[in-house]
């Protein structure tokens, strides 16, 4: 287990661990532990407390320096949903992670490869593992491959404002003019499905589709605030 862990971080991090001990407790689980008392081994909880931390800290930098003309509550909510046990779990599968952590025998035939809360503790005390040998930067950059594509993608964002965004995003620097229109109506009254455009300064921008106005509205400020940001950074 040990060289396989140490070959594949190498080869899908790029980083070679200086103390390889902090890398093998990260991904020792206290069941596996438990199981092997002889053997006087650390597991990965103290490292998972410190990861959490960087993690956050981390992500709060990135969310304040990428999203400038959010306000604190919806970065607070962002932040939130981006590094619940959820969130960081799913890296954890996404990179196949699970397959080098050591379970003891009780929590492997009871699927705990697979527990939500404890893949999030793998990749917490990962990241707690990195930042203890190679420091913040180093723990940013596997952020920045693992965590950051999501949140630019917009996965994390679901409750977000991107009406408000976008106008206080487009009147930074004065009042810019940003109207919405219906442009289609579909579907029988139940089921009602509204085509929105949102004009800046009279050109569309973005165009969304939902089963309200409301919806449909959020889902073209969404598509223009993503258009407009990307052309002014």
């Amino acid at each position: 287990m040990k060289d396989n862990l140490s070959k594949y971080i190498k080869d899908t991090f790029n980083m070679k661990f200086n103390n390889e001990n902090l890398l093998y407790i990260a991904f020792t689980h206290s069941s596996y532990a438990n199981d092997h008392r002889e053997q006087d081994l650390e597991h990965l909880e103290r490292l998972e407390f410190l990861g959490d931390a960087v993690i956050e800290l981390i992500v709060s930098d990135y969310l304040y320096k990428e999203y400038a003309e959010l306000p604190e509550g919806q970065l607070t909510k962002m932040r939130a949903a981006a590094v619940r046990a959820e969130s960081l779990a799913q890296l954890t599968l996404d990179y196949d992670l699970q397959e080098f952590i050591l379970l003891g025998k009780g929590e492997e035939q009871s699927n705990g490869r697979a527990r939500v809360s404890l893949l999030c503790d793998v990749f917490e005390a990962f990241i707690g593992a990195v930042y203890l040998d190679q420091g913040s930067k180093k723990a940013r950059n596997i952020l920045e491959q693992t965590l950051f594509p999501k949140i630019s993608a917009g996965d994390f964002s679901h409750g977000m404002d991107y009406k408000t965004a976008l106008q206080e995003w487009m009147q930074r620097d004065g009042i810019v003019q940003i109207e919405y229109h219906v442009v289609e109506t579909s579907g029988p009254d139940h089921a009602r499905q509204f085509k929105v455009a949102v004009l800046i300064e009279g050109d569309t921008m973005g165009i969304g589709i939902g089963s309200s106005k409301k919806r449909a509205e959020q889902a073209a400020a969404k598509e223009a605030y993503e258009v407009v940001k990307t052309n002014t950074i």
